[in-house]
């Protein structure tokens, strides 16, 4: 979960709303969708641990066709564009730390940093083309780096940091209008896009041991820690940066520890930053291809994707393909463009997903039932269908491609039907 959304979006959402604790409130708000998002999958995923992700709850739970769906906006959106933007989160902290090297290389500094970040997905798939033995352990140890920085980070920031309480008394009245409902809602679906990952586990669940006690548990406590580390780390970003000065900026982490300590820590800790966004990417790299597999494999996608390498056991092509499109977005998008176009495609299947649990209890195929139900359900419905709504109203042009890309996997339903289940 931890990865380019809170060492980027920060700024971005400063520059929008203005506001130091609008902007805490809405990560809190965030971190209580997640959880509430986490609660229902744990109890989804007890009761269907294969892989797949919403492509497995939906196909059961409703009809194939909201699976598929759901799989071809992963396919597309759901984890090539996550990649994308953990790689320009890694460029765009990597040219911080060595902002020389650009005159070195006498190219310019945007392309600069979408070769970076192209040849950081192509290292980190072939890493995973390995196996999941050996992906696994890499992450793990990607994962240590990140937590153990974010923690230290906001340990030494609040203690021996040159920051300012003021801070938190600067910034602007957000409108009370349609237009300041507008920009709450394209932030929300932002921070959003941070705690992407809530549902991982679910992705997997075919390679979990004792999925029953372990899936859930892995939703929730990973939820409840990340959601406390954003808050923190939000707190020490304003603490340490003037509202005025964060916003727009997307390497805010970087700024932030100039502002808390000197320039020099400001290189050191940029690039640490830069390495610990590898473990997000990584993440989505591993855990996208399991999802165009299980479609692949139930007949609803190429077949080609379905081929696991005979001796690493892994959905070798499925992985070079995602690799693929996620490239062709770094070339092709801004980081803002990119991050409301997969916000906005993200956030439909969830909320089919969570409908589901709905179905599940009244179908009695429910083998871990969690607590909250229903309003935990209906909070993260509810809040979730405003989001898109006013995203979409902000943002129409980006919102409109991620409602095509849907409507454009209809069709190919149909057809991959026809032909591949023949």
């Amino acid at each position: 979960m931890i990865g380019a959304g809170i060492f980027t979006t920060s700024g971005l959402l400063m520059g929008d709303l203005g506001n130091p604790f609008l902007m805490l409130l809405l990560w809190i708000v965030g971190g209580v969708i997640a959880l509430c998002g986490a609660l229902s999958y744990g109890e989804l995923g007890a009761a269907m641990p294969q892989a797949g992700g919403e492509y497995n709850f939906l196909s059961k739970l409703f009809n194939p066709v909201y699976g598929f769906l759901s799989g071809w906006v992963s396919f597309i959106v759901g984890f090539s564009a996550p990649i994308a933007a953990s790689a320009l989160g890694f460029s765009e902290y990597l040219f911080r730390a060595f902002p020389q090297s650009a005159l070195v290389l006498d190219l310019p500094v945007g392309a600069l940093k979408k070769i970076a970040a192209a040849l950081v997905i192509i290292l980190f798939s072939m890493v995973h083309l390995r196996g999941i033995s050996f992906g696994a352990k890499v992450q793990n140890y990607l994962t240590l780096l990140k937590v153990g920085l974010v923690v230290g980070l906001i340990g030494a920031g609040f203690i021996i940091g040159k920051g300012d309480l003021s801070h938190f008394t600067q910034g602007e009245a957000l409108s009370t209008g349609f237009g300041g409902w507008k920009t709450a809602g394209l932030s929300l679906m932002w921070i959003m896009f941070a705690y992407s990952g809530w549902n991982a586990s679910t992705y997997v669940g075919s390679e979990i041991k004792n999925p029953k006690r372990n899936l859930a548990k892995s939703l929730l406590l990973g939820t409840g820690i990340v959601m406390g580390l954003y808050v923190l780390l939000n707190i020490l970003f304003i603490y340490a940066i003037p509202p005025s000065d964060m916003k727009g900026v997307i390497a805010v982490g970087g700024l932030a520890v100039n502002n808390l300590f000197n320039e020099t820590t400001d290189t050191v800790i940029s690039l640490l930053i830069s390495f610990a966004l590898f473990s997000s990417l990584s993440a989505f790299i591993i855990i996208g291809p399991r999802v165009y597999y299980a479609m692949a494999k139930d007949g609803y996608f190429f077949k080609f994707l379905a081929k696991v390498h005979p001796v690493l056991k892994v959905p070798s092509r499925a992985i070079l393909v995602q690799a693929l499109i996620a490239i062709i977005m770094v070339l092709s998008g801004t980081f803002d463009q990119i991050l409301t176009y997969m916000g906005f495609s993200l956030g439909i299947f969830p909320i089919l997903a969570v409908i589901g649990v709905f179905r599940l209890r009244r179908s009695g195929r429910s083998v871990l039932k969690l607590p909250g139900y229903p309003w935990v359900q209906l909070f993260y419905i509810t809040i979730s269908l405003i989001i898109l709504i006013l995203a979409f109203f902000e943002r129409p042009f980006e919102s409109s491609i991620a409602l095509l890309t849907v409507l454009v996997g209809i069709p190919l339903f149909f057809i991959f039907k026809r032909v591949y289940r023949q």
